[in-house]
């Protein structure tokens, strides 16, 4: 019987040790009955174990093998448990839908993958209660950045047109094994019922987003000039020779919609 896990650095494994850590991050989740809990990435179970012992339905989904017979064994009394072997990044959490119960979705996620990942739910947005995630500390410094600082960018934009979005507490490398180079966070993301701004076309949207930071150093005459010329960009408003980091989550919408509405 396998009871032991080296840390694989392919998959990006940094383990939860610290107990207090755990207990706070178990204790802002606050897991209620009748709801419907995800942990992606449990890893050797450092939040799974205390999360099941409230009792309530658990899905964990997890890439690596030998992490899911490691936790199978210490899982054995818990019938409520429902294991994964998948890849997050292309997993489809709508099959995990079950009575129209939104999710929420909770992991230690690898930091190499945290980026794509967030992306990737909130293609699901609209089925998610809330997330809990532990990540890297620069990472939710971006997600939760002001217009007008070197941390606001796309990922700021997006995750807060979809998200509202709350920095807990930070975690030092001292929790893990083996320690990660960075510190961590610990970040909740709750999907607005409603936008915060109206946007007509979301891919059109995400598209303005993404070549208006593609290029940080230029100005939004340069990075938008295949979709929206200077005359364009000031009929709503806003100077074509501003950058994008200056912009607001309003002044985007108004770009992206002005692109729909003259197509």
């Amino acid at each position: 019987m396998k009871t032991t896990h080296i840390p694989r650095k392919r998959f990006g494994q940094h383990f939860l040790h610290n107990q207090h850590i755990i207990q706070r991050i178990v204790t802002s989740i606050a897991p209620q009955p009748e709801q419907h809990l995800v942990e992606i990435g449990p890893g050797k179970g450092a939040l799974t174990l205390p999360l099941l012992q409230y009792g309530y339905p658990l899905d964990v989904i997890e890439l690596d093998r030998d992490l899911i017979e490691l936790l199978k064994q210490k899982t054995l009394s818990f019938k409520h448990l429902r294991i994964h072997q998948a890849d997050v990044l292309s997993y489809d959490f709508k099959q995990l839908i079950t009575d129209n119960q939104p999710l929420r979705i909770v992991g230690n996620l690898p930091y190499n993958i945290s980026t794509p990942l967030l992306f990737h739910l909130l293609k699901n947005a609209n089925q998610i209660q809330d997330m809990f995630f532990m990540l890297q500390k620069e990472v939710v410094e971006r997600m939760i950045a002001a217009p007008a600082s070197s941390e606001y960018g796309r990922l700021s934009v997006m995750l807060q047109y979809h998200c509202e979005i709350k920095k807990l507490f930070d975690v030092s490398p001292g929790a893990f094994y083996p320690p990660p180079k960075v510190n961590s966070s610990i970040v909740q993301l709750i999907p607005h019922t409603s936008p915060p701004v109206e946007v007509l076309n979301q891919k059109r949207f995400a598209q303005i987003v993404t070549l208006a930071f593609s290029q940080r150093r230029k100005t939004l005459r340069n990075t938008l000039k295949t979709l929206l010329d200077a005359v364009q960009i000031e009929a709503v408003g806003i100077d074509p020779q501003a950058r994008a980091e200056t912009l607001s989550l309003q002044a985007f919408a108004q770009l992206a919609n002005l692109n729909v509405l003259e197509k």
